[in-house]
């Protein structure tokens, strides 16, 4: 198969993989010889601020695995990982840290992102204290500012995760992920563990603070028709390479490889049972 062309918006991307490989080593038994799995192969692709990429594909076929190079906390086997134009020679801990102020996340689950026995206003005044940016004051104004950005009362400060529902824990995961001000939001299957209603909710969330804030995304999903009302551009993997990658109305409107057509078939989209509306308010 061809390689696939990248897209070239005229700005610098925010971060950038270039012909990125990852390689795993696992063994089958204790004493069985080792066994090399390309995780990734020879994947480029870029993230802009302002604009989202939506990556789909099956389980397995390395969309996870791509978003956390992105993120600084898988050092790839080849390739380079660039972040404002400049190349990431080391993954240590000072790295992640400094890029931490650039990229964020938002899981799956909102259990991976909060202490089960920490307040909310705790839980968001955290990576701030760990950065060590602003006093006291500051931090508490700024968790109020956060919570309120995300559409949630004041009074969910004062409870813990199990006090709130899902998409409110959801919404807290957002507003967390949001406290370093990040230029760069990664959110990986963020909807996949909420009801059906709640999703688009969310999903409407997302995309007000990604037009509100400037933000770049990655979202990644396995749901392709939801990624269509989501993204800017798409890339679609498989088996660890890109097999399809542009203008989101390119991609689903006229794709090239029988693949994606495929996934456009199978996947029913949660929009067909909850409304989606991109100018939604907070």
């Amino acid at each position: 198969m061809s390689r696939v062309p990248t897209p070239r918006p005229t700005t610098e991307p925010v971060i950038e993989l270039r012909d990125v490989g990852v390689d795993f080593r696992i063994r089958a038994a204790t004493f069985a010889k080792p066994i090399h799995l390309r995780a990734l192969d020879q994947v480029s692709l870029a993230v802009f601020k302002g604009r989202t990429l939506g990556i789909v594909g099956e389980s397995g076929s390395g969309k996870s695995t791509a978003a956390k190079v992105m993120i600084g906390l898988l050092e790839p086997t080849s390739g380079q990982v660039r972040f404002g134009g400049e190349v990431v020679r080391r993954f240590d801990a000072a790295t992640r840290r400094r890029l931490g102020r650039v990229v964020s996340v938002v899981f799956q689950d909102p259990a991976t992102a909060l202490n089960a026995r920490m307040l909310v206003r705790d839980a968001l005044i955290d990576p701030l204290e760990v950065h060590g940016i602003g006093n006291a004051a500051s931090r508490r104004a700024r968790v109020a500012e956060l919570v309120g950005l995300v559409g949630l009362p004041q009074s969910v400060l004062e409870a813990i995760p199990a006090q709130l529902s899902g998409g409110q824990r959801q919404r807290v995961a957002i507003a967390r992920a949001l406290s370093l001000e990040p230029q760069v939001v990664v959110a990986d299957e963020p909807t996949s563990a909420l009801d059906v209603s709640v999703r688009a909710q969310i999903l409407n969330l997302l995309q007000d603070l990604k037009r509100e804030l400037g933000l770049g995304m990655v979202f990644i999903s396995h749901d392709i028709q939801t990624v269509r009302h989501i993204a800017d551009e798409i890339a679609v993997m498989r088996n660890g390479k890109v097999v399809e990658y542009g203008p989101g109305a390119q991609v689903l409107g006229n794709p090239s490889q029988d693949y994606t057509r495929t996934l456009l078939e199978a996947a029913p989209s949660l929009l067909h049972a909850a409304t989606f509306s991109p100018s939604s308010a907070l």
